[in-house]
C-alpha cells in the first residue's frame, strides 16, 4: 500500500492520482495541509529517497518565496531544515507516495513506474 501525500488543490497531484489509479495502484490518501507530515516521518523519508533535502522543499509556493527560504536554506543544517518542513505542509514539494522504502518527491511517471 502506498502512501499517497497531496494538496488535493495541486494540478500535479491530481495528475500523479490519476496515474495511480489507472494503473491499479492501491494508495491511503494524506492531506498535506491538514496532517502535516512530522519531522521524523520527513527525516526518514529524506534518508530513503536518497534525494538532496533541498528537493523536498516546495520553490514554488507563495510560502517558500515569503519566507525567502532560497536565501536562508543554505545558512540552515539539515535539522533546522527538517524543522521548518514540518511546520507547514505547504513548505513541502508534493505529491509524496512513499511504499516500503521507495520515497518519490513530485511527480514523474517514469519513476512512479517503481511504484507497481
Amino acid at each position: 500500500m502506498v502512501l499517497f501525500v497531496e494538496y488535493p488543490k495541486c494540478t500535479t497531484c491530481q495528475k500523479a492520482k490519476k496515474w495511480l489509479d489507472e494503473n491499479g495502484v492501491e494508495y491511503t490518501d494524506r492531506h498535506i495541509k491538514e496532517e502535516n507530515p512530522t519531522f521524523e516521518e520527513l527525516k526518514k523519508w529524506h534518508e530513503e529517497s536518497g534525494l538532496p533535502l533541498r528537493k523536498f522543499f516546495n520553490t514554488s509556493g507563495l510560502l517558500y518565496k515569503s519566507m525567502e527560504l532560497k536565501d536562508k536554506l543554505p545558512n540552515m543544517n539539515e535539522e533546522e531544515q527538517l524543522k521548518l518542513l514540518a511546520t507547514d505542509g505547504m513548505l513541502v514539494k508534493r505529491p509524496i507516495a512513499v511504499s516500503g522504502k521507495t520515497v518519490l518527491v513530485g511527480f514523474k511517471p517514469a519513476e512512479w513506474e517503481k511504484l507497481k
